[in-house]
């Protein structure tokens, strides 16, 4: 299959998926009880008031044409305005983004860091002690919530002993770094403030754990299977054959051979930890998307909510896209198929 082929196939995909996300969030989001303009003129106001500012977010207007207002507006780049914020939803994803990314790059490099090593361990040592431990960890991550875990970790490591904060980016006490990217770490860097950056570091500590530990488990599961295949290759037995020690057999050969259809498992692990930033951010007071679609929902914002999520799917397939196009690069005889 070609590059070409595939970046067309991927594109069509990526453009079904913006339309039906956008019409199922906006359904949903319809079907939830309450009145936006109430909420916003408050319990004491007059029906007249009301209803004018009904009117002036455009929500007196038949759903249809609402939708079809919200498509045209997304054509242009143009996400809606925030009902809560009264500021452009896309202005506000732009501000609450880079902290969302800084958290699930963080996560993701934790859950390839810690997640590669045990699975290789994990094959390696097939059926001893070690691989038992391995697969006992990841059941126990993929089945633990990253909500409970967040509390779990937030009670222990700031409660009890004390060493992490609660919440937050950074130290309020702390001059923030000069805004230059948008993201902390890189920010307190490029201005070379170390104060900023220990308290950035300490800060993303546990929610980057939390969020990570899940995938830490997935990520382990995939490499010892595509491990497992390897190792029983002929390659590996005529290298072995050959007087290659067994650690050069398992790093040098086959982990890169076992890398390739992990690709996969880390591409939809990107998109898994933008979705399940939402809980890990309200837990620990993040200052990232999460925390602002959650409060948009609590105000029916529904262009916020919307926004957030068209966004998130359009990331996801995104991403999705990258990886097949890394598939023909790092193993070329994909190309020949389909």
């Amino acid at each position: 299959m070609s590059f070409l082929t595939i970046l067309r196939r991927r594109l069509g995909f990526l453009i079904l998926v913006v339309i039906g996300v956008s019409l199922i969030t906006f359904a949903i989001s319809h079907m939830i009880p309450g009145d936006p303009a109430r909420l916003i003129a408050g319990d004491r106001a007059s029906d007249a008031a009301v209803a004018a500012i009904r009117q002036k977010l455009g929500l007196d207007r038949p759903l249809y044409v609402q939708y079809g207002l919200y498509i045209a507006g997304f054509v242009q780049g143009d996400l809606g305005t925030s009902i809560r914020t009264g500021r452009p939803v896309a202005e506000d994803i732009i501000a609450f983004f880079p902290a969302t990314l800084e958290l699930v790059i963080a996560a993701l490099m934790l859950s390839v860091l810690l997640g590669v090593p045990l699975g290789v361990a994990s094959a390696v040592w097939r059926d001893r002690p070690i691989d038992h431990a391995v697969r006992s960890f990841a059941v126990i991550g993929i089945s633990t919530p990253a909500f409970w875990l967040g509390l779990i970790v937030l009670l222990l490591f700031y409660g009890r002993l004390g060493w992490l904060p609660s919440g937050g980016a950074i130290d309020p006490l702390i001059s923030p770094p000069a805004h230059y990217t948008g993201f902390d770490l890189v920010d307190a860097v490029i201005a070379g403030n170390a104060a900023a950056l220990v308290s950035v570091v300490k800060h993303l500590i546990l929610p980057a754990a939390t969020l990570g530990f899940v995938h830490v488990g997935i990520v382990a599961r995939q490499i010892r299977s595509a491990m497992l295949d390897q190792l029983g290759e002929d390659y590996v037995r005529t290298a072995r054959a050959g007087g290659l020690s067994r650690s050069r057999v398992v790093l040098r050969h086959a982990l890169p051979n076992a890398m390739i259809p992990s690709v996969t498992v880390l591409g939809l692990a990107f998109g898994d930890l933008l979705y399940g930033a939402v809980l890990t951010e309200t837990v620990f007071a993040w200052p990232g998307m999460g925390n602002y679609v959650v409060a948009s929902i609590q105000a029916l914002d529904f262009p916020a909510v919307m926004g957030f999520t068209v966004v998130v799917s359009f990331a996801y397939v995104l991403v999705n896209l990258l990886v097949d196009l890394a598939y023909i690069v790092l193993d070329p005889r994909i190309k020949e198929i389909g």
